[in-house]
């Protein structure tokens, strides 16, 4: 039996997993894809405390050989179902596996919503970005496009405006829907341009990545060349499977605070499917940090129950 079962291998369940074992107890991490989620998509992480720049796929290799040395087992399943088992938890794969634990750390992460085009994902990590606030230096005083015109697409807008030449914003519907603080304040600047009824139809590319976005906008098409595309239509928490653990807010994530605690003992989140304000990798982390040191105190405290 496993003190702690990490569910998802990003930076929030792979820091839970370190802290785990470097308090003495012995954990395993579950994860679906690969190791370290989002901050995979990064070329260039220049936010981090400590480290002056490392492409995110450097971030999570670390990470991983970090946890790996500390004691902490992998496995590359997804997970179905984490069902009361005695005083203990079964953690069921789709693969099969049936894991026990004594706690269990939810690290599930979310999805960043995409276009559904052809090439999207080849262009993730070049041209083809979700955080204004961990790429946006990489487009200084040049033409960025993003897609969405809601709150977050917005919010983007504004951060990107403060650093590139021109900013476009596309909407696919007849007008935005983001607060009109939020459009106020796009429209009083003047390197931004919002283009509604727009539905972007595919991508220009060249060596170095994307070059231009293809759109249709009253049936005629067109070619906006930018150097890079943020896309801000929405995160997809991936919540579901574990609603009866841990209660969901109105967007589906753990509706959970910084004690990373749920209404179920021995349960805790961690991580971008928690209810917060900000998600970035600094927040993902300190998150796996207090979910660890909660698990770690839960089962000091109840050494009787195994």
């Amino acid at each position: 039996m496993f003190d702690v079962i990490v569910v998802g291998g990003g930076p929030a369940g792979m820091t839970a997993a370190l802290y785990a074992e470097r308090n003495g107890k012995h954990a395993l991490v579950i994860e679906k894809e690969g190791f370290g989620g989002q901050i995979t998509h990064s070329p260039k992480v220049e936010n981090y405390p400590g480290t002056l720049s490392m492409s995110g796929n450097e971030f999570a290799d670390q990470m991983l050989e970090q946890i790996m040395a500390q004691g902490a087992e992998i496995e590359l399943e997804q997970v179905v179902a984490v069902e009361k088992e005695g005083n203990a938890w079964l953690v069921k794969t789709e693969e099969g596996g049936e894991y026990d634990g004594k706690t269990v750390i939810l690290a599930t992460g979310v999805k960043h919503r995409m276009l559904g085009l052809e090439g999207e994902n080849e262009l993730v990590g070049a041209g083809i970005s979700f955080c204004a606030i961990c790429d946006g230096d990489f487009y200084i005083d040049k033409t960025v496009c993003v897609a969405g015109g809601g709150n977050s697409a917005f919010q983007e807008a504004i951060l990107l405006a403060d650093k590139c030449k021109e900013v476009v914003i596309l909407q696919d519907l007849p007008f935005v829907t983001a607060e009109k603080k939020l459009q106020d304040v796009i429209h009083a600047r003047n390197n931004v341009r919002v283009l509604t009824n727009v539905k972007i139809t595919g991508f220009e590319t060249g060596d170095e990545g994307l070059t231009g976005v293809c759109i249709r906008q009253a049936d005629n098409p067109a070619v906006i060349k930018c150097d890079g595309l943020f896309v801000a239509i929405g995160l997809i928490p991936e919540n579901k499977p574990f609603e009866m653990l841990v209660e969901l807010n109105d967007h589906g994530y753990f509706d959970s605070d910084e004690r990373c605690l749920t209404k179920t003992a021995g349960i805790f989140v961690a991580g971008d499917c928690r209810a917060k304000d900000v998600r970035q990798l600094t927040t993902a982390v300190a998150d796996g940090a207090c979910a660890a040191l909660a698990a770690v105190r839960y089962i000091n405290e109840n050494t009787s129950l195994w």
